[in-house]
């Protein structure tokens, strides 16, 4: 006897409209929070938010957090950006951002979704880090970085069938933990930009381009040049750039 099984598959119509309803409420209400002055009210709700990933016996919640890790990291930073914008129109702004990323991107599973989540993971996550704690000890921004650029190495790899993921993770986030070490002696930023973040983000994401090429047997050795070159132009930019034009340039 020959058993047929039909994939469930998602339902539309009005019972979908309601999770997306569902699934917006929460950048609205970190919203409400940020505006009626309780960030930390807002904060809790994120975390709340993923009480799904302690729901499990206590050997999986590492797993669970690892997998979580850029959404929390990516809702938090948005939370930041919140609470340092300077209008209602700004903050409104970041709650479309934060409902685009709940719905659009991180709901994305093939290697290009997941890369990209990583790549806003980062970039969110070590601006709004510099951006609130940018005056805090030394040691706080080398750790939170090294943690931050640990998870998100973590996360990209998820994507890819590589066995020495923990490895290149410990060693993304050891090399910019170094360099946020190297460059908090002299820690330049105008607004939002800060030196470290833009190192960081511009040499993960050339690093990751040219894995992602190697992995898909697309990296030829013009790529390869190219990308190396414009990744060292861009750093040789972005460490001399400051020092003669930044006073000028704003």
């Amino acid at each position: 006897m020959q058993i047929t099984i039909n994939k469930i598959r998602p339902k539309r119509g009005l019972a979908h409209a309601f999770h997306l309803l569902l699934t917006f409420l929460l950048p609205l209400l970190v919203y409400v929070m940020v505006a009626t002055n309780i960030a930390w009210a807002g904060l809790l709700l994120i975390l709340l938010s993923k009480w799904r990933m302690l729901a499990v016996k206590p050997r999986h919640w590492p797993a669970n957090v690892r997998a979580n890790a850029i959404d929390l990291i990516v809702g938090v930073s948005i939370l930041v950006f919140m609470t340092q914008s300077g209008s209602h129109l700004w903050q409104l702004l970041w709650v479309v951002v934060y409902g685009v990323w709940l719905l659009v991107l991180k709901p994305g599973s093939g290697v290009l979704r997941v890369s990209l989540q990583a790549l806003v993971g980062e970039m969110f996550g070590l601006t709004a880090l510099f951006l609130r704690f940018g005056a805090a000890n030394t040691t706080l921004l080398v750790f939170a970085s090294w943690g931050a650029t640990y998870l998100v190495a973590r996360h990209y790899f998820a994507s890819f069938d590589e066995p020495q993921t923990r490895f290149f993770s410990y060693l993304w986030g050891y090399f910019s933990g170094a360099l946020v070490w190297l460059l908090s002696h002299y820690l330049l930023s105008r607004g939002p930009f800060f030196q470290p973040v833009l190192l960081i983000n511009v040499i993960g994401f050339c690093l990751g381009t040219l894995y992602y090429l190697q992995e898909t047997d697309k990296l030829s050795n013009l790529y390869q040049r190219q990308i190396v070159f414009i990744a060292l132009a861009l750093v040789v930019i972005l460490v001399t750039f400051p020092f003669l034009f930044w006073d000028k340039a704003f």
